[in-house]
């Protein structure tokens, strides 16, 4: 197991250790998405999009759950993680464009559309870059390069682009059947939003959370050293 960087303004080789009940976060993380996942297929107001929209779930949940062990996420990304999965959870059982809480806020601030999809993409920068930024700093010789930071930004940029690339596929295999996929709302600029607001949320997840992903990084060397 790498090591890993210790918290700015903490004393070398201070390691601060988890206890029990953020040993089981992850567990706890991973069962209540578990549920959520299974109880918004019921009642999906389309199937197909339904299956689309939470592949990602179905795959990385029972992923993630494999490499526990060997590859133990720290207790941050964890939780991004779960944010995430509801989100897309959320959005697959309603459809984006058609999600209760984006029409509530939609009404109250008078917008032309349902703001979920901006919001759904938003996330998809957001969260993916402190994942690409934990994958790099562990994994690679990047740990406190300045290039850390764009380089993440990029990866979600490249992400994002490749979903894109997805929802034009599924626009030419499925037609108009795929509206509700694409979430589109009649905006001709969507791909070009979507792609903005993926760049917006990466850039402010960097901005924001470096220094406490930094310390639950921490955290997560000192508790896999102790085990």
């Amino acid at each position: 197991m790498p090591s890993f960087p210790a918290p700015v303004g903490s004393p070398a080789g201070t390691l601060s250790l988890p206890g029990r009940s953020g040993r089981r976060l992850p567990a706890v993380l991973a069962a209540l998405v578990a549920v959520a996942l299974v109880a918004s297929a019921f009642g999906a107001k389309d199937p197909t999009t339904w299956v689309l929209e939470t592949v990602w779930v179905m795959v990385g949940l029972p992923l993630a759950i494999l490499l526990r062990h060997r590859f133990p996420l720290s207790g941050l990304l964890c939780g991004l993680l779960a944010a995430h999965a509801v989100v897309l959870i959320v959005g697959g059982h309603y459809t984006y464009a058609e999600v209760p809480a984006g029409d509530w806020v939609r009404d109250g601030l008078g917008l032309e559309r349902n703001p979920y999809d901006r919001f759904g993409h938003l996330m998809q920068g957001f969260v993916p870059a402190i994942l690409v930024r934990e994958l790099l700093v562990r994994t690679s010789p990047l740990r406190g390069s300045r290039w850390l930071a764009p380089l993440a930004v990029c990866a979600c940029l490249a992400f994002s682009a490749g979903f894109e690339m997805l929802e034009w596929l599924a626009a030419v295999i499925g037609g108009q059947a795929a509206d509700a996929f694409l979430g589109t709302q009649g905006d001709v600029w969507d791909t070009q939003w979507d792609m903005f607001c993926a760049l917006i949320g990466a850039t402010a997840a960097l901005l924001l959370l470096t220094r406490p992903h930094d310390r639950s990084l921490t955290r997560l060397g000192g508790a896999t050293t102790k085990d």
